[in-house]
């Protein structure tokens, strides 16, 4: 991509507020154009939403920013892998940064270009790096010599050519948490500066690898341009020093980690501003190269544009005067919480009334887990079969979420205006997880009991139907 493809009407990044709003007749909370109670009424909870103009105008913002520096925007696959979110992205043309056989796929099916997609990560396997040849990816991003040879030694097997950039450790401090911090000299990832000159010179000795550019990433999420021209000033020594030994680059990519505003008072840095800063850093450093510039946003993409429905089951008091707001949702739908103990706004869908007086509560699920708390201590006026809007959610929340304690899988749906589309065929059950788990029982015996347990799903499913009717009609 040699120029931004967007509109102008598109060039900036709006605002969550612009999305999410509460309206204006009611003061009830609405995505876009649709009432987020009514999205809880037709597909249940917990449920993701999704607005589609935010995620759009996110990716639009970033592209545009490049003006004519040829570029590619590398969308994070694991932010959020969902494959409507992907294919939204693609028919933009984004490019996607991937860590996995399966995002490749995922990516390949939502109707990427394989020659836009990056395959990063410290751990690919022959399997993953077969795939990604047979696709004809850009690039795989090295971050380790051993894993170079295992690259070489796939190509030369398959008959192949394998494009290559090395991840660089910068060894730069961006000051956030400490456990999604990347770029830090002991991280696990990229490759210490002082090896990084050595890995090209292996690199460039190898029949089946091209050497195409470098890369880096520094962690998230970035508040601040500083940490990018950090990072930036440890890219253009090593340019220069592979430019002297005469290995010349096509790209340079800066990867991701541009931040989003999780609590009050943070703010979300500016897709354009960021960009412009990097572009204008290369511009002074390296004036005699012409790379493509590479970036790979995925929270600044999609967090903002997302929220977690839940209801509230019932309030529990504790000791000490500590109360609970046991709610529909757990740590098996968003573990940001309970992983590194991050912050989500969480606010009520209805309108507050004038009577509700809020007081400190927790928001707590139903998993078997101490760090099964959603938020600590916020000041809500929570009340029984309450629905709650978990805010900043469209990263790292469905993609990170699992079946521990037997729990189905939340639902997705996207909003775009005033319509609602679904991300899922349907919600999971528990009986989807025991359908895809063999049993060890003798097939009769297992054929019983599977029989017994579906029976029993229905029976309670039609009981619930029942009652929602009747409430409905009363």
């Amino acid at each position: 991509m040699t120029a931004s493809n967007v509109d102008q009407e598109h060039s900036e990044s709006i605002m969550p507020a612009q999305c999410f709003r509460r309206s204006a007749k009611d003061g009830s909370l609405w995505c876009e154009d649709v009432p987020l109670e009514n999205v809880a009424r037709r597909f249940g909870t917990p449920t993701y939403v999704h607005s589609r103009k935010m995620v759009e105008s996110r990716f639009d913002a970033y592209d545009s920013a490049f003006g004519q520096t040829p570029h590619l925007v590398c969308y994070a696959v694991k932010a959020n892998a969902t494959l409507g979110i992907l294919e939204l992205l693609a028919r933009r043309g984004a490019g996607f940064d991937t860590v996995s056989a399966g995002e490749i796929l995922k990516a390949v099916a939502a109707g990427a270009d394989p020659s836009k997609i990056v395959f990063s990560g410290v751990g690919k396997s022959r399997p993953e790096i077969a795939l990604a040849l047979f696709a004809g990816i850009r690039c795989f991003n090295v971050e380790s010599v051993e894993e170079l040879e295992r690259i070489e030694a796939e190509a030369a097997r398959l008959g192949r050519r394998a494009p290559i950039a090395v991840r660089v450790n910068p060894d730069v401090d961006p000051h956030v948490e400490e456990r999604i911090a990347t770029g830090l000299g002991t991280s696990k990832f990229g490759v210490d500066r002082a090896d990084v000159l050595p890995l090209y010179r292996r690199a460039k000795m190898l029949p089946h690898i091209d050497i195409v550019g470098i890369s880096c990433h520094i962690g998230s999420p970035n508040r601040t341009t500083a940490p990018y021209l950090q990072m930036v000033t440890v890219l253009a020594d090593i340019v220069h020093a592979l430019r002297a030994e005469g290995i010349t680059l096509q790209h340079i990519d800066f990867g991701g980690g541009a931040g989003v505003a999780y609590r009050p008072g943070e703010e979300t840095l500016d897709p354009r501003t960021l960009v412009e800063a990097l572009t204008a850093e290369v511009r002074r450093l390296l004036p005699e190269e012409h790379l493509t510039a590479l970036i790979e946003p995925g929270r600044s993409i999609v967090a903002e544009a997302g929220v977690l429905l839940t209801r509230v089951e019932f309030l529990k008091h504790a000791g000490a005067g500590t109360r609970y707001a046991i709610v529909d949702a757990s740590m098996t739908d968003l573990l940001r919480p309970a992983l590194y103990g991050a912050w989500h706004e969480i606010e009520p869908v209805a309108a507050s009334s004038d009577n509700d007086e809020a007081a400190p509560v927790s928001i707590a699920g139903p998993v078997c887990e101490s760090t099964d708390i959603l938020g600590r201590n916020r000041h809500l006026a929570a009340r029984d079969n309450e629905l709650l809007a978990v805010r900043t959610a469209g990263a790292y929340g469905r993609s990170m979420a699992s079946n521990y304690n037997s729990r189905p899988l939340p639902f997705e749906v996207l909003v775009s205006g005033d319509q609602i589309e679904p991300l899922q065929c349907r919600r999971q059950t528990p009986l989807d997880l025991i359908a895809t788990q063999q049993s060890l029982l003798q097939a009769d015996r297992s054929s019983e009991n599977r029989a017994r347990a579906a029976q029993l799903y229905e029976e309670t499913a039609d009981f619930v139907r029942f009652m929602k009717e009747s409430l409905e009609r009363s």
